[in-house]
Parts: C-alpha cells; structure tokens; sequence
C-alpha cells in the first residue's frame, strides 16, 4: 500500500483512511468487555478524539505542550493520543512497570501538563509523587472509583475522571471545532509528535524526541518495504504502546493503511484472545515464538509412538519444502502432495491455535534465534524480522515478503544509509541504501550507524548526549555492532554491555548492579539476562561482612567448590536483594542468583586492568552455573 509524502503528521492518518480508505462506520478498533468483543467504528472513535481536544484546549494545551500516558493497551490510548496529536501537543508514554522514582523524573524533565493513568495499581504509584511534579495540572483515571487509590495526601494536580472528561468535552466540540482544525493544520513535520524516555548507561533516562515527519515517513516506507499489508488486515496488539516497536508497527500502521486493531487482554490471555479475534498481522517479540515453538515441539513429541513420527516426518518435509521454495526452484509433484498431507496432519492444528488466518507475524524488540524462524517457515508461517532502536523511529531494517533470510534482520528500508564503521580506527566499511541492496553483497563486521528521515531529532534537555550520539556528520552511532550478509543487515554483538530479555526489554546492567551494591553484604554483581525471560546474577559477598556474620575461617574461601551453596548464607544475601529489588522495575530485578566464593580474577582473564568484568569470558566460564538458574525460578522480590 503506497501513502502519499503529503500525509506527513500523524493526525493527518486517520483523517486520510475516513476521506480515502473506509467510511466512518467502518470498524477500526476491538476490544474485550466481560465476554464480548466490542467493535468501535471510526465515527465513535473520532467523536471521542475530538471531545478529548476540545476539553485539552478548554483548560489551555497548547501546541508543544507536553502531555503524559501511563497505561495499558487500549482504546483509551487512541483517544488521548489522537487527541493531543490534532493540538499539536507532544505524547510523553511512561511504561507502566517503572518505578516511582523513574515516573517522578519523567514527568519532572518533560515538564508533563496532565497525565491519563491506566488502573489503581499505577495511580497509587503516581499518587505518591504527583506532588513533586510542579508542571502536572492534571491527574486523569481511566477507571471509575478512583477516589480511594489517591491516597490520604491532598494532591496539588486536579483530578478528572476519563470518563467524565469525554463527556465535558462532548460539551465543548462544537465550541472548539474552528480552534482543533486550524490546530492541526497548523502541525509542522518538523514538529515534536512524542517523547519516549530509554535509560542510559548512567541510569539516567532520556527523553527521544520524535518527530511527525520522523514517524510518518517510517510507517510509509515500512508499507512499501512490506506491501502486503492491506487495509482488510487485523492486527492484535498485545506489546506495550508506551514502546516505539508496536507503536510503529501496529498501531501507526493500521491508522495509515485502514487496517483494524484488536487489543489482547493481557499477554496470559494471548493465546485465547488470538482464537478468538482470529489476526491475519501481528507483532511480537522472539520470546514468544520461542514458547510457540517449544509448547509445539513438546505437544508433537512427547506421546511417542506413531504421532511423534508423523509429527517429525512433517517438519523434515516442511524443511525440504521451504528450502526448495526459497532457492528460487519449483517443488516436485512428490513433494508438493507430502506438503499438503503434512500441512493437513500438523501444521494446520498448530496454525488454527493462532487463529488460522495469519499472513505473517514481525518480530522485533530482539534477535530471533535463527532455527525459531526456520520453524516457522517450515510451518508455513512467515516471521519478518525487523531491526530499529527508539532512536531511529524505530525501523532501520525489516525482512522482504519475499525473500527470507534466516538470522539477519532484512533490507534497509528506503530512504536511509545504513553504515558499518570500524568502531576502532572510524572508518567507514560501507554505506548501503535500499537502492543499492545486492542479494550476494557481504561486508565486514563494525559499528552499526546510520543517517536519514528515521534519526530522532535529538535527546530532550540533553544536549551533550545528542551531540555524543549524532555525529557532525548526521551519523546517528547505534552502539550496535553488525554486517552485511546477503545484502541484509545482521546483528552480532553490542558495543556497549547493555542486555535485551527475551521480551524485547532494555536492562543496562551498570545502574541495575549499583543498586544492589547498596548492600553492605554485596561487594559486586555481574548481571545476566541478554535474550533471557528474567535476569539472574553472579554475586560477590563482602567477605569481611561474611566472615564475621559467620564466624567463618580462610578455608571457607579456599573450597574448591567456586559457589556457595549453603542455604543460610543464600538466604541471608536474599534478604538484601529483595529489599532493593523494590528500586528497580520489575523486569530489572533479580530473580535468581548464585554466590560465588571469591571475586572475579585478572589471573584468571575475568576482568580487565581497569577492573571491568570481561563479559563473555565470563558467561562462557560459567555458563553451566548460568543455566542452571533458569532451570530453577527463586524469585527474589
């Protein structure tokens, strides 16, 4: 699907698939209430959009104005969002999990005017430090009874149910229709559409700040790079909006191309949600197609007997199959019937459990594992991998319909150059582009940069560190290292230390190990979790604080045993890393660790002279003690 360059700011999507795509009874949004699958057409959702600006410009939003989210999937999000972006005002999403202390800086540093919040487990967190946020005038619940999760403390920021704000705005529309269109006419490209705070390396987040052309010139060269996307497709949202991936990739997308969006109730009711609303797109994260593939695997396999032959026959067919399709060769009469009895046998009951209409899956937020996407190929189910960071808008690379290649994240998309610079001596290997793609193309491997429409306009009050990362040159230094293979980029390390989990979230590890360094029973952790489900670590004790709470001797610490494993001393290292767990947000804690007797060793190649922890020496020295802490779940909160 091809979207005109003059839809160049996000509110101009929706306006665009009403005049040109769908009419305004079309249903555009799905969502679950008790046991029913509510539908809500463009017209409900645009009367609710409008209702939201005119109450914001009633109480004196203006353009560039910041104005907060902290909440869950939903159409609520469409409203506010859609709402604030036709005023020219700037979308500031916090990810539900972060701490009080993190959503106190966020909306401190934007400067954030109001704030919708999602359920009485957030508002009670915002509760807590609204008052230390001067700028926020406006505390807006997405959820009736409100009033007893706000605490016992007056709160300086006024507070508006959602619900009731709608209908004030209702009240106001037609009052402030002149005021809302020449708002949005009035949007630049260059314009400021939303911050999204990412955490560096200090611990510290910062605020990317994104624009509408930034955005929009994404998700149009996106629906050129994959112009099978329809406007008869559904997606199923399930990833957090507050994160730029499904922001982009879902919804942004189906706002542009007319497509429908179903949100899921919640990653445990996915599964049951996908049969239900029956998605022919959707976006995910390698995690969970990993646990497709494993809960599928298990179910084919561990009957034994005749089933698991047939179960094994099928994918070696489904193997063949797909590597005959992707050399570019016709399949044989033979093999084309064993397909089709394989499909019949296997691979459509596991297909059916998606739903049975998918056309093909994204994934994104971390690296797919090569054989998890072969299986999916084998299934006849395609995953198209996409690589991007907060920074770029997010997509720098997607895979083609087309052409697969299994362990790399695709073609540039158009529009950019994409670099891989020696991240010793800065040189340059190559600059590739959309135009220049070479199916037989490979380079060497180096720092990952690139320049062009997808590069964030800057960090937000942060000068210096937009000066760090966008060189004078325009080259935005991803931190990623990579190289070209096939013509398509692959990712193979990362330059700095920073951990992806297996859900696609960020964890870097130096602000994460401060904070359990707060211990004085802790002398050091070595944080694990890269393409993890949960984070686990290597800690050192404080010896002397051991020895004495022990009574311990010198022998203890000479054992050849390298951990311990006595359980009073685990727990005892346990109660400090519960109680600091409560610092970090969830998905940064530890849930598993083990004690190791003595500290990391420069004899040893552990660490270096300036005392860094030498990480992959580390997890390959240790790599059996790493996974023996995801066998067994201690969960430290």
């Amino acid at each position: 699907m091809n979207i005109s360059t003059d839809i160049n700011t996000v509110p101009k999507f929706i306006r665009n698939t009403v005049a040109n795509i769908h009419p305004d009874t079309a249903t555009f949004l799905k969502h679950k209430v008790g046991d029913a699958w509510v539908e809500i057409s463009y017209k409900q959702a645009l009367e609710k959009i409008d209702a939201v600006s005119a109450w914001f410009l009633s109480i004196g939003v203006q353009k560039g104005d910041r104005l907060a989210l902290i909440i869950e999937n939903g159409p609520d999000y469409v409203y506010y969002d859609q709402a604030l972006q036709q005023i020219g005002a700037v979308n500031t999403s916090i990810y539900p999990t972060l701490s009080e202390a993190e959503i106190e800086y966020i909306l401190n540093d934007s400067g954030a005017k109001t704030l919708l919040v999602g359920n009485p487990f957030l508002l009670r967190k915002v509760a807590k430090v609204a008052n230390n946020c001067p700028e926020l005038i406006r505390i807006i619940p997405a959820f009736d009874d409100y009033e007893k999760n706000l605490g016992k403390a007056p709160l300086n920021a006024g507070v508006i149910g959602f619900k009731k704000l709608i209908e004030e705005g209702l009240t106001l529309v037609e009052q402030y229709t002149s005021a809302i269109n020449i708002a949005r006419e009035a949007i630049l490209p260059s314009d400021l559409s939303c911050l999204i705070y990412t955490s560096g390396t200090t611990g510290t987040p910062k605020g990317v700040m994104l624009t509408h052309h930034n955005l929009c010139e994404n998700v149009r060269v996106c629906l050129i790079q994959i112009p099978v996307i329809e406007s008869s497709d559904l997606f199923l949202s399930f990833l957090p909006l507050s994160h730029v991936f499904e922001r982009t990739a879902t919804y942004h997308i189906c706002l542009a191309a007319g497509c429908q969006i179903a949100f899921a109730q919640s990653l445990e009711l996915l599964a049951k949600n996908m049969g239900e609303v029956r998605p022919t797109v959707m976006n995910c994260v390698p995690r969970l197609l990993e646990r497709i593939h494993d809960k599928a695997i298990k179910g084919g396999t561990e009957a034994g007997g005749i089933k698991a032959k047939i179960f094994l026959w099928a994918l070696k067919i489904g193997k063949q199959y797909r590597e005959v399709n992707e050399s570019g060769k016709k399949t044989g009469a033979i093999l084309s019937y064993e397909y089709k009895l394989a499909d019949k046998l296997v691979f459509s009951k596991i297909k059916e459990k998606t739903g049975g209409r998918l056309k093909f899956m994204i994934s994104g937020g971390g690296a797919l594992p090569k054989n998890i996407g072969e299986f999916f190929g084998d299934l006849g189910i395609k995953v198209l991998e996409g690589f991007g960071l907060t920074e770029t808008s997010p997509v720098m690379s997607v895979t083609e319909n087309d052409r697969q290649v299994y362990g790399t994240v695709g073609r540039i998309i158009p529009g950019i150059e994409v670099a891989i610079q020696n991240y010793e001596t800065r040189q340059i290997h190559t600059i590739q582009t959309y135009e220049s793609f070479n199916p037989e193309y490979e380079s060497p491997e180096g720092e990952i940069i690139v320049r062009g429409h997808c590069v964030m306009k800057g960090y937000w009050n942060k000068p210096e560190e937009t000066a760090a990362a966008i060189d004078s040159d325009g080259w935005f230094h991803t931190g990623d290292i990579g190289r070209y293979y096939k013509g398509n980029l692959q990712i193979t390390d990362r330059l700095k230390n920073m951990l992806v989990n297996a859900y696609g979230k960020n964890i870097y590890p130096t602000p994460v190990e401060n904070t359990y360094l707060k211990s004085p029973r802790i002398e050091g952790v070595f944080l694990v979790g890269d393409k993890r489900e949960y984070v686990t670590a290597i800690i050192i004790p404080a010896k002397e604080t051991l020895q004495e709470t022990f009574n311990l001797k010198d022998e203890f610490f000479a054992d050849q045993d390298v951990f311990i494993k006595d359980k009073e001393i685990v727990d005892w290292i346990g109660q400090d890393v519960r109680r600091l767990s409560n610092e970090l947000a969830k998905f940064e804690r530890i849930k598993n660790f083990k004690i190791k007797r003595n500290p990391f060793s420069m004899d040893e190649g552990e660490i270096t002279p300036t005392m860094k922890a030498k990480r992959k020496v580390i997890e390959k020295k240790y790599a059996d003690y790493i996974d023996e802490m995801y066998l067994t779940e201690v969960d430290a909160e």
